[in-house]
């Protein structure tokens, strides 16, 4: 996969409570990747940037919420969200959570 690929298919690392939990548990990290991302590009854009090997990739479709606005209903954007498992004793050190 060309360089420019890996850079498009993770867009950022997801960051909330819930993935600070699964980072110090289970060794797991979180982005918001492309909705054309397939789980091998997420994969290997994921060794390929950061450096580790991956055991397992989960991927979700995550619904856009309805708001609303000054009286005007709304929709928020679809967007995909990865569940990425790196292998144990390894980890990503830009996205620790401290």
């Amino acid at each position: 996969m060309k360089n420019e690929r890996l850079y498009q298919v993770i867009r950022f690392p997801h960051i909330s409570e819930k993935t600070a939990r699964l980072q110090a548990d289970s060794n797991q990290y979180v982005f918001e990747v492309r909705k054309d991302a397939t789980k091998t590009e997420i994969r290997q854009a994921v060794e390929g940037l950061f450096e580790v090997e991956v055991e397992g990739v989960r991927v979700v479709n995550v619904k856009g919420k309805r708001k609303s606005f000054r009286f005007r209903s709304g929709r928020q954007k679809d967007w995909k969200k990865a569940y990425v498992r790196v292998r144990a004793g390894q980890v990503i050190e830009d996205l620790q959570a401290d």
